[in-house]
């Protein structure tokens, strides 16, 4: 798979327009790394859903699940199915709507400083290879592109968020990961 950054923007990425997303402050550097996991219908795969609900589409009468969330204004830079596909919601000069209540190393929302990476997945399996392998790919192209990120900023949502967030999960390989990062 090949990608690129070029204007703040994944290429080699699916595009897909988010509404929920507004400017970044401008004194703010991209600084941090969220990773996430999500699933809609919840332990479901490849159904579309997620793209509805960061695109305000999804239909609260779908899935009993979708009445509770189908509200909610939410959205992610990218997301990595389980096949590898990225789409792209929100261009990452922009910022998205992912970390909600959050707070890294004292500073708070997190979105006004971070690119969030949703894996399509649960808490209660593994994640893909083809997930890791892009995963990986992009995390290094996001590293030359925004020098104020750094190994050490990257985490998951259960670290900025620790008492309403459990994602990515324990079955996501942290130390494969960033094994494969430079």
């Amino acid at each position: 798979m090949e990608f690129q950054i070029s204007n703040n923007l994944l290429n080699g990425a699916v595009q897909r327009t988010s509404p929920n997303c507004s400017d970044r402050n401008l004194n703010d550097a991209i600084e941090l790394l969220v990773i996430h996991n999500i699933s809609l219908p919840p332990g479901e795969f490849e159904t579309g859903c997620i793209a509805q609900l960061f695109c305000n589409e999804l239909d609260s009468d779908a899935h009993p699940y979708f009445a509770e969330i189908a509200h909610l204004r939410v959205s992610s830079h990218l997301v990595i199915a389980r096949s590898g596909e990225v789409t792209q919601f929100v261009p990452f000069n922009k910022k998205a709507w992912h970390a909600g209540k959050s707070s890294f190393q004292g500073r708070k929302d997190c979105n006004e400083f971070s690119i969030g990476i949703e894996l399509e997945g649960t808490d209660y399996e593994p994640f893909s290879d083809n997930q890791y392998e892009v995963l990986a790919l992009i995390t290094n192209l996001l590293l030359v592109e925004y020098p104020s990120l750094n190994s050490d900023r990257i985490v998951g949502h259960s670290d900025i968020a620790p008492c309403r967030k459990t994602d990515p999960g324990p079955y996501f390989e942290w130390e494969r990961y960033r094994d494969a990062i430079s």
